[in-house]
Parts: structure tokens; sequence; C-alpha cells
């Protein structure tokens, strides 16, 4: 397995101005880990995506580190189905330029009252039409478990058996199970086979029969509640799951996402050290 990071584990000190997306390529690089990835790109004022896109790829080349995936937000219930596709494609295009040779896009963030079964058709209308532009161009796309809606394991599978292409994959993120009350270690089992690319992601955990805690945890689909820290410190059986995925034929890379509110550089120590601890 080849070690990653996601430059989302940074945002913190991106929205304070203190790095960019682009300072953190040598950060990355100086962890010692294989790659970076990349979700929506954040161009300075007066430079485009694309050009964002070919700088960040650029640079990782001089660093001499690679770039794993792109990750963007999408929503394929959104009206207009055709808009929605047509500008995921245009992420593709991005990726392309970046280097990457995978995209993860949301399926969506909606929680609509017809329900899973009513929506699915029309979810894998849309990750199909998008992977096999993907697939003409090199890049194989992927969703993940992610958004609530599209979050449990047994719905994720059935998206990619309903797309039916062998381009289109899942983002495993060993965490956000927990968002809707899902054994971790039950699920990335069950994903594990269809596993294009894996995130890395831990989260202390309290149960709603204890009470809320203070504000800004995630509330479960079943009330418990959430919050984010250092790989290896919380609930998730990472290295149990790393197994899992070993076990599946499972080689590629591993990527560290942290969204805790510990303090960064020491979370990010320790959690790459946790990283290739596991992944050896």
């Amino acid at each position: 397995m080849r070690t990653a990071i996601s430059s989302y584990s940074f945002q913190r000190a991106i929205n304070r101005g203190e790095e960019t997306q682009l300072s953190v390529i040598a950060k990355a690089k100086a962890m010692g880990l294989d790659a970076i990835e990349f979700i929506d790109l954040c161009p300075p004022e007066g430079v485009s995506e694309e050009d964002y896109a070919v700088q960040l790829r650029d640079e990782a080349a001089q660093q001499g580190i690679a770039i794993a995936a792109y990750t963007v937000g999408a929503d394929l219930l959104r009206e207009d189905l055709d808009a929605e596709v047509e500008r995921v494609c245009r992420k593709v295009d991005v990726a392309v330029l970046l280097g990457a040779t995978l995209l993860r896009h949301d399926a969506t963030f909606q929680n609509p009252p017809e329900g899973w079964d009513a929506v699915l058709p029309r979810l894998a209308e849309g990750c199909r039409r998008i992977t096999e532009y993907a697939a003409a161009r090199g890049v194989k796309t992927m969703v993940e478990n992610h958004g609530l809606f599209c979050q449990d394991s047994v719905r994720v599978e059935a998206l990619i058996k309903a797309v039916a292409h062998e381009n289109f994959g899942w983002l495993v993120d060993t965490g956000n199970f927990l968002c809707v009350d899902e054994d971790p270690l039950a699920a990335v089992t069950r994903a594990a086979s269809y596993a294009f690319h894996v995130h890395i992601k831990d989260f202390i955990f309290k149960s709603a029969a204890d009470g809320a805690p203070s504000d800004g945890w995630i509330v479960t689909r079943g009330g418990n509640f959430l919050r984010g820290t250092v790989a290896g410190h919380g609930i998730v059986p990472i290295a149990r799951c790393i197994a899992a995925l070993k076990a599946a034929g499972y080689d590629g890379v591993v990527s560290l996402e942290f969204e805790g509110w510990e303090d960064l550089d020491d979370a990010l120590t320790h959690g790459v050290a946790f990283l290739k601890k596991v992944t050896q």
C-alpha cells in the first residue's frame, strides 16, 4: 500500500491563510508520504481552476510526490441531471490536468422523501455517464460513503452494482460509516472488493444516551455524536480495516483525512506515523 494525505487535512491552516493547496505539497513530501490528493481546487484570485491544476501538478513533480486523486462535490438529484453530469465531466478534465487518475464525486447530499430504491436508477445513470466520459480520458471515478443518504455500505454497494461499469468504484472512508451508525469493520469488509481508493479517518464517539456534548459535534442518523480526531486515537478499528482491505487484495493508496480539533501539526505528525505503521 502507498500512503498519502488529503489536502483537506490542512484545511484549517488554509482557511487561516497560513497554507495554500500549493504549499501543502511540500509538507506532504516532508512527511515521507507517497502521494497527496486534493479536494475542490481553490485557485488564487485571477487564476483559473485549470491553470491552478497545472501549477499543482508541476509543483508535485518538482517535489517528487504523486497526485493520487481529485475529490469534488456533486449532487445527481439536482433538477437538471444533464447539467450536473456536464459539470462533473469538466472536473474530470481538471483531474487530467492534475495528473490524477482517480476522481471522487458525490452521489447526492439530499434526503429525498421517495427513498433510496426510487432514486437509485437516476443516481446510477448519472454515475455511469460520468465514468464513461472519464474512462475515455484515463480517469477512474468513484463515490464515497459520504453525505448520509448514500453513506450506508449496502447502499453504496447497490449503487456500484447498478452502475455496473469496471471504471466505477468506491472511495472507502473508514470513519464515515459511523455517521449512519454502522460498524466500520463490517462495512469496510463489504466495501473492500470495490475499493479504488481509501480514506483513513477516526472519530471520538459519544452515545445519545449520555446526552448532547458541546457544540460542534456531528449528529449521526441515530442521534449519537461524533467528533473527528487523530488517526488511531478514536474508536474506528483502523488496523483491522486495513487488514480487511489487504485480505480482499487492495494494494492502492491509503490517504489520511484529518478533521479533528487537536493541534494540527501534532495531529498530522501522529496520524501519519500511525498510517505508516498500519499499512506496513
